[in-house]
């Protein structure tokens, strides 16, 4: 029966090939190309368009671990230097570069990237949609036809999906954003010079959290009591769990062949340098 294991292991597959938005030069190109100058109002604008114009309030609720200031810096003034539609062709042009410069002109179109294509795409358009902001918006997005980019397409609106059920995991266990930065830098997934650079939090509001944190015996230091270390392996447990109904289309063995056909593009994007060792998204290996 699919586990949640599968839905953990096929996130970690696809993210560095979903993350060339972010860190691919063509991706950046074509959001400056679309009149969003500099990376955060190309990550901002290319990741909430699927939503719409939005104000900053709602991408801070939906991105959850972003400080509110560091939003409003950007939002919404970015609508006003591009439409969502036009952030999503930039996004999409994007993509298209990054992905025929580090996978080749020939996987765009392969056997193996159709059949990945098929797959992620069946899973895709199994999500839940309640409670679920980001993932809904993007089930809307529309994409050509190229097989990779409905194949980037699919595993965005799955990478979303567990966001959104990750944010659930959060809520529920009363850790709000920045917490969980601290929570994940203490458990060793990224660090803090970066997480506080990438997601706008300052000293005073990341050791206010630490202070809070220690206060509900889950932090000393900058290190996890066992007590903390408990609530960080329930909050990716329950992540997992969540995120596990699309996969559930396509069974074990489906999940099994996609997980085979997106191992060499985790690959080839790590080996290319578009996946920073110690990157905010926090990632594990697979």
């Amino acid at each position: 029966m699919t586990a949640a294991a599968d839905a953990r292991r096929l996130w970690t597959l696809a993210e560095p090939f979903h993350a060339l938005t972010y860190f691919a030069e063509e991706a950046r190109a074509a959001f400056e190309a679309a009149g969003l100058r500099g990376f955060w109002a190309g990550y901002f604008a290319g990741r909430a368009a699927p939503l719409g114009v939005v104000g900053a309030e709602v991408v801070t609720a939906t991105f959850v671990n972003f400080a509110p200031a560091f939003v409003a810096r950007r939002v919404p003034g970015i609508w006003t230097a591009a439409s969502p539609d036009a952030a999503l062709g930039a996004r999409l042009a994007g993509i298209d570069a990054a992905a025929r410069r580090v996978l080749g002109e020939e996987w765009t179109t392969s056997a193996a990237t159709v059949e990945a294509m098929h797959l992620a795409a069946t899973a895709a358009a199994a999500v839940d949609l309640p409670g679920r902001p980001l993932a809904a918006a993007n089930t809307a997005v529309e994409v050509p036809g190229e097989p990779h980019l409905v194949l980037w397409q699919a595993l965005t609106t799955l990478r979303e999906h567990r966001g959104d059920g990750h944010t659930v995991a959060l809520v529920q266990r009363g850790i709000d954003g920045v917490q969980a930065h601290v929570l994940a830098a203490a458990a060793g997934r990224s660090e803090r010079a970066w997480l506080q650079k990438a997601r706008g939090w300052d000293d005073t509001a990341w050791d206010d959290a630490a202070a809070r944190l220690a206060d509900r015996g889950w932090l000393a230091g900058e290190s996890l009591t066992a007590a903390g270390a408990d609530v960080v392996a329930g909050t990716e447990a329950d992540t997992d769990r969540l995120a596990l109904g699309p996969w559930r289309a396509l069974g074990d063995r489906g999940c099994e062949r996609l997980a085979e056909l997106l191992l060499p593009v985790r690959w080839a994007v790590v080996e290319a340098g578009e996946w920073p060792a110690g990157n905010p998204i926090g990632a594990p290996e697979p």
